[in-house]
Order: structure tokens, then sequence, then C-alpha cells
């Protein structure tokens, strides 16, 4: 789909945008619309990224009373990962990208994903809102790309693993078994505990869990309910293995053609969604595993030593496959840090 990215203008001009067109002025009460692109349904409910998004509408329209509007593209209406985060670089806009947008451009952000790196939310919020790492992720991210990471997003608590072979109640559980992986990440953990990983696009999932292509995936509650899995899994392992997070992405001309006012309210503005966003996903988190032990899951919480048995197997395999991955040791160390000052 075609789309108009809109700076301010100080004169009125006339903006063609597929066969309709947007008129903007720079006059007094004329508004500055900026597109915020992002991947899952348009359903608050379901989707905690729509959930941050129509909220960051809301509230950048009332500080700044009108002057900026913003136009929302859920559902990858602007293109997949990769294809928005070369819009966000290249023309005035707003992305939230997953892991499968940043990581092409900076792998180091794997490191924020080492497995079982926080035992709860508290530890995952310090660590990006305190945390030197992510401190230093900013900075170099803005070096490599000339955008800016405004905030950490969360889309549905810590995720999970499932399967339709049997209950996961230690690593031992995973040999032999096929998983679903998002990225070349989750490979490395599945191989750790003796499974095989193989990337399937979230669109397909549900039909490689039905088909048998792959026998489980890993997701928040949240994502297990919107892709309807508990309908193709049986078994479901609360092991609190990765925060689920993206990441809302800026461009750097957008932001510098914003008056200080304007920049100063859409950052009160990211920063007081963000907030309402965990305080959703935290409080629904109980509410979605119920759903699915409802629907006919089975859930398994593992133990404090089970819990252990998982990270001991998982962390040191990761952070081995972070270094063949040339990623240098400081960021690693960086984050190891963040988390024991934790």
């Amino acid at each position: 789909m075609p789309t108009c990215k809109i700076k301010q203008l100080t004169k009125l001009m006339s903006v063609a945008c597929g066969a309709g067109a947007l008129l903007i002025s720079g006059l007094a009460g004329a508004a500055t619309t900026i597109d915020l692109s992002y991947n899952g349904a348009p359903d608050a409910d379901k989707n905690a990224v729509h959930l941050f998004a129509s909220n960051l509408k809301k509230l950048v329209e009332e500080k700044t009373r009108g002057e900026l509007e913003l136009k929302l593209y859920p559902n990858s209406m602007l293109g997949e990962e990769e294809q928005r985060m070369e819009q966000v670089m290249n023309m005035p806009s707003l992305n939230i990208a997953s892991f499968a947008g940043i990581s092409p451009l900076f792998p180091e952000i794997y490191v924020s994903a080492i497995p079982f790196l926080f035992k709860d939310f508290d530890e995952a919020r310090r660590f990006f809102d305190q945390g030197e790492y992510w401190k230093a992720a900013q900075d170099e991210f803005y070096q490599r790309t000339g955008t800016r990471l405004l905030a950490v997003v969360e889309e549905g608590g810590f995720l999970a693993f499932t399967n339709n072979k049997r209950p996961i109640r230690q690593p031992d559980d995973f040999k032999g078994l096929r998983f679903r992986a998002m990225d070349k990440s989750q490979v490395a953990l599945y191989e750790a505990f003796g499974a095989s990983g193989t990337p399937i696009p979230w669109t397909e999932v549900y039909m490689a869990m039905k088909t048998g292509v792959a026998d489980g995936q890993m997701n928040p509650p949240m994502y297990i309910i919107l892709g309807s899995l508990q309908e193709v899994q049986k078994y479901l392992t609360l092991a609190n293995i990765q925060y689920s997070d993206q990441f809302l992405v800026a461009n750097d001309q957008l932001m510098a053609s914003l008056t200080e006012e304007q920049r100063a309210a859409l950052t009160e503005a990211v920063e007081e969604a963000n907030q309402i966003n965990r305080q959703s996903v935290e409080s629904k988190v109980d509410e979605r595993v119920q759903f699915l032990a409802d629907k006919g899951m089975e859930v398994y919480r593992p133990t404090v030593e089970e819990l252990a048995a998982f990270r001991e197997k998982a962390k040191p395999s990761y952070v081995t496959w972070l270094q063949e991955q040339n990623i240098d040791q400081q960021w690693i160390d960086l984050a190891l840090q963040d988390v024991k000052s934790n």
C-alpha cells in the first residue's frame, strides 16, 4: 500500500497519496501526520503492540493539541520487518520493529534475549530503563542507522514452550522434538536442549503445528491465543524463557523537524503509553494462561530446580552462539553486569 511520509512545512502544499490527497499546511491549527507501522492485528485485547500504538496515538494528539497526528498501519500494511526498517531509516516516520527488523542492522540486540536472563518483569524493566547495555545499544544503533530507539514495547509477557508430543519439565524432554523457530537465535536455543529448530514465518505456524511439520514452538500466552495455537498444541510449559518485546524506532529527520515542545510531548506520550502496556500485559498473564487451560492445554509450571536446569543448559550455549556471530564480548559482559546489578 502506498503512503505519504509528511513533515512540517512552511507553506501550503498538496501531497498525492494513492488515489487521494492530503492537504497540509504550516499555518496555525494544521496537523502534521506521522505514519506508525507495526505487525499484528488492530485488536488491543489480543495484540499488545496495537494497544501501545493506539494509546500512543491518543496521547500524542492530546498532548500536542492536535498539532501532531499519528496514522496507524497494523498488520505489516507497509511491508514486512526489513522493508519497514528501510522506510523508517529513509522517511520521517515511526516503526515498531521486532528482532527480525532490528537484528540485520544491529545483531547485538540478540544479547538482550539471552535465555532466562530475567526472573521477572521488574528485572527486565530495570534492565532496559536503567542498564548500561541499553544506553550503549541506543547510541550504537543511532550511529549505524540514523534512527533512534525510543522505547522497548512489551508484547505479551515471557515466552513459554508449547508442543504436541509430551510435557516438557526438564531439558531432556526436548530430545528428538522439532520446533518452529522465529529466528536463528531460537534455533541455537533448541539445539542446546537436544531438539531441532526450523525457521517458520508466523503466518505459517498454525498449519505447521497442525500438519506435524513442527512439534512445538515458543511464544508468550498472548501470541498463543492470537494464533489459536491451543487448537493444535497440547502442552504448555511456563518457563519464562525470554522477555517478549519489540522496539519503537523513530526517524531522526522526523525528530529534528519537530519543535522542542512537540518532541517533549512525543517523549512523554511514549513513556505513558509504555506504562499502560506494562500494566496491561502483566495483569493479563494469569488470565490468558487460564484461558489456555480452559481450552484444553495441559499447563506446567517448572519448579525452581527445573528452571535452574533449563538455565544452566541454555545460557552458556546461547552465549557461545553469540560469540560465533562475531558479537563483541563487551556487549555480553555489559548485559550480564546489568542483570547482576539488578
